[in-house]
């Protein structure tokens, strides 16, 4: 008998199957055929609602910003978390610079070497979505009188650009030692583009320190 699904539950079905198949061969490994079988459909099934295996991973990615971006934005709500942490938790929840839980399976698919294809859309997503997202935080910090910039947007876009290169293993491969340095500097120059107190912020890379293990809480 022929089991008919609805159009959302199919497509759900065959972003699964890619995503898995992604993860074990990456993406140039993997055909159109290996994901027809995966999910047992016809060919014409799989252009109703891709137009290509490059549509599929758009789409792909379109859901991890969903989930990253979403991760983020809940966390930047909760305005009983203080600001500075807020801060923190949303790069960690986004991976940035150590990822979170809510992230890390998502994280672990994109770095590998046969998806950077997948790595770098996921880049743009998040140098183009989450400087809004902490500008927000940055404009309370103000409002508090902990940061003094007229240029909240701009300094965290610089911000998550610098993060989401340098501190990326990917991109810049660092001894524990160098990259402990570039922490350093790092949090030293945020402090300066967000006008605060020198050295109130340096406890942020002590929160960093927690990045291959225990809670970030």
């Amino acid at each position: 008998m022929r089991i008919v699904k609805n159009a959302e539950e199919r497509r759900n079905e065959i972003l699964d199957a890619a995503d898995e198949l992604f993860g074990k061969k990456g993406f140039d490994g993997t055909s159109t055929n290996d994901i027809l079988a995966k999910v047992g459909i016809a060919r014409g099934t799989l252009y109703h609602h891709f137009k290509s295996k490059e549509d599929i991973m758009d789409a792909l990615i379109e859901r991890y910003s969903a989930r990253l971006l979403g991760a983020a934005q809940k966390i930047a709500a909760d305005k009983s978390i203080p600001v500075v942490e807020r801060i923190i938790r949303v790069v960690m929840a986004l991976n940035i610079s150590g990822g979170g839980d809510s992230s890390k399976e998502i994280m672990e698919q994109i770095h590998k070497p046969q998806n950077a294809l997948m790595h770098q859309k996921i880049h743009r997503v998040i140098i183009n979505g989450v400087p809004p997202i902490l500008t927000e935080i940055i404009r309370e910090g103000i409002e508090q009188g902990m940061f003094n910039t007229p240029f909240p947007y701009e300094c965290m876009e610089m911000v998550v650009i610098y993060a989401n290169t340098v501190m990326d293993d990917d991109m810049v491969q660092m001894t524990d030692e160098e990259r402990g340095l570039r922490m350093q500097a790092f949090v030293f120059n945020i402090e300066r583009l967000l006008g605060a107190k020198s050295g109130s912020l340096m406890y942020i890379i002590e929160m960093f320190g927690n990045r291959d293990g225990g809670s970030h809480e």
